[in-house]
């Protein structure tokens, strides 16, 4: 077994066992989000307090950071180990069709992770270290953290953050339209019927993801800043 995950099948493997648990999770994050659009906070707050005080939360959290680190690791590892395999591109060029999503997923993970960095920057490592205003929805009991205070006002105040978020976005879209129906593919799911019906959903998840998150700062960029 151990030699599977050596081998060049098996790292592909885990990337893609990876990449689909990061998939799932984009449409847990998505639906929390999504909240933001509604009403004045209070949803968003109290679905985020949730979130992050639940105790199974709590034990998937480190495994969905080890999962994006995974992630990123073997897609390097891989693509690093194919360009040293074959350092020169073919005098002539191939006749099947391959997407500009496919032919630079390396390059959109890369600029995906950049724009990582900066979204935990601004979220997730202020809530765990820095100073998050509380907010109480019951007379003044319970005091949970203003997360919406947070992230709306950094949409409403900083109109290049929101362009960043959409271009943010646009990559990660450009990264599912491949990565979706690819992940299926290594895992098993590759005769010509079933890879079609994946390229379709895959493209439908995409679009869904993509648009749902876009939705957002544009939502704050139209409202609060134009």
């Amino acid at each position: 077994m151990s030699k599977f995950f050596f081998s060049s099948i098996g790292q592909k493997f885990f990337m893609s066992i990876t990449g689909i648990f990061l998939m799932l999770f984009l449409i847990v994050h998505l639906t929390i989000n999504s909240l933001l659009l509604i009403g004045d906070g209070e949803l968003f707050n109290k679905a985020a307090n949730f979130m992050g005080t639940n105790p199974i939360m709590k034990v998937i959290e480190p495994i969905l950071a080890l999962g994006f680190i995974l992630h990123i690791f073997y897609a390097g590892y891989i693509t690093l180990k194919n360009q040293k395999a074959r350092p020169k591109k073919y005098k002539v060029s191939s006749n099947t069709k391959v997407s500009w999503a496919s032919d630079n997923m390396f390059v959109l993970g890369g600029l995906i992770t950049i724009f990582l960095i900066i979204h935990l920057a601004n979220f997730f490592w202020k809530v765990k270290f820095g100073t998050v205003a509380t907010i109480s929805y019951d007379g003044g009991s319970t005091e949970i953290h203003d997360l919406y205070a947070l992230v709306a006002g950094l949409f409403k105040n900083w109109w290049w953050y929101d362009i960043l978020y959409i271009v943010g976005v646009v990559f990660l879209f450009l990264h599912l339209t491949h990565g979706f129906w690819s992940a299926f593919q290594t895992i098993g799911w590759n005769n010509n019927k079933w890879l079609n019906r994946l390229k379709l959903i895959g493209y439908v998840y995409s679009v869904i993801i993509g648009g749902g998150f876009a939705s957002i700062p544009l939502f704050f960029l139209i409202k609060y800043i134009l």
